[in-house]
C-alpha cells in the first residue's frame, strides 16, 4: 500500500471508535471471559471476538450477545487451519532472532478479521492480509506500541504515588485505578484496530491532505480598442476665377 497511516490521527480516531462502543466493549469482553470455559460455545465466541474490529470500522453499534451466535461455529475447521499456519509461522520466525516473527504477526495481523469479514479461506486471508499492510507494517506496530507505552507509564506513575510510603490502604487504592486504567485500555485497542482495520480496506488514510483541485484558467476580458481620432483634413485653397 502506497499511502501511510498516521499513527496519532489513527489513535485519535481509534479512541473515538472505542468511546461510541464503549460499554459493549466491556460486556462482550466479560462475557467472552466467563464462558470461555464452556467446550464447543468458546470456539464460536473466539471466532466472533475477531470480527469486532469489522463491525466497528463499519460503524455498526456491538451487540454483546451477538458472540453467541451459531454462525460463527459454521467455518470452525477452516479457522483452526487458520491459526495453526499463523501460529508455527511466527513461531519459527521468531526462532530467527525474534525480528522476523514480528514482521510476520503484524503483516498476518488482520488475517482473522478478514476470514470473518470478508468469508475468505486461511490462506487467502493471509494473503490479504499482508498485501494490506505492506508498506504499513512499523506503523500499525507503532500504534499499538504507543498505547501499550502509554499506559505502562499512567500505571508506573500511580504506582509510584501510591506506593510512597508503604502504607497498605493507599498501596490498594492504586491498584484498584490500575484496574479500572486497564479495563479502560481494552475497548481503546478495539478501537485503534478497527480504526487501522477501516483505513487499509477502505483506503481512506487519516490525515492525508486531499489533492487540490486544478484551478480553472481566468477568462480575460477582450480588449476594446479605442477608435482611432483621424486628423483633420486639410481643405484645398479654391481657385480664383
Amino acid at each position: 500500500m502506497d499511502k501511510k497511516i498516521n499513527i496519532m490521527a489513527t489513535i485519535k480516531d481509534g479512541l473515538a471508535i472505542a468511546l461510541v462502543n464503549f460499554v459493549s466493549l466491556i460486556l462482550v469482553t466479560v462475557l467472552y471471559l466467563v464462558t470461555i470455559w464452556i467446550p464447543y460455545l468458546n470456539v464460536g465466541t473466539t471466532i466472533a471476538m475477531c470480527s469486532l474490529p469489522a463491525e466497528m470500522a463499519k460503524g455498526n453499534m456491538v451487540n454483546p450477545l451477538f458472540i453467541f451466535d451459531g454462525k460463527y461455529r459454521k467455518n470452525m475447521g477452516e479457522f483452526f487451519i487458520l491459526m495453526s499456519l499463523m501460529m508455527g509461522a511466527i513461531g519459527v520466525g521468531f526462532m530467527f532472532m525474534g525480528i522476523p516473527g514480528m514482521v510476520i504477526s503484524v503483516a498476518w495481523s488482520f488475517a482473522t478479521v478478514l476470514f470473518v469479514d470478508k468469508d475468505m479461506s486461511a490462506l487467502d486471508s493471509l494473503r490479504e492480509s499482508n498485501r494490506l499492510t505492506y508498506g504499513n507494517k512499523w506503523r500499525i506496530f507503532g500504534a499499538e506500541a504507543v498505547m501499550c507505552l502509554a499506559l505502562g507509564i499512567v500505571v508506573g506513575i500511580i504506582s509510584a504515588l501510591f506506593g510512597i510510603g508503604n502504607v497498605n490502604w493507599l498501596e490498594a487504592i492504586g491498584t484498584i485505578i490500575n484496574v479500572v486504567i486497564i479495563i479502560f485500555v481494552v475497548p481503546a485497542m478495539y478501537g485503534v484496530e478497527a480504526s487501522i482495520y477501516k483505513q487499509l480496506t477502505t483506503g481512506n488514510i487519516l490525515g492525508e491532505e486531499a489533492p487540490k483541485a486544478p484551478e480553472a484558467p481566468k477568462a480575460e476580458a477582450p480588449v476594446v480598442e479605442a477608435p482611432k481620432a483621424e486628423a483633420p483634413k486639410a481643405e484645398k485653397p479654391a481657385a480664383k476665377k
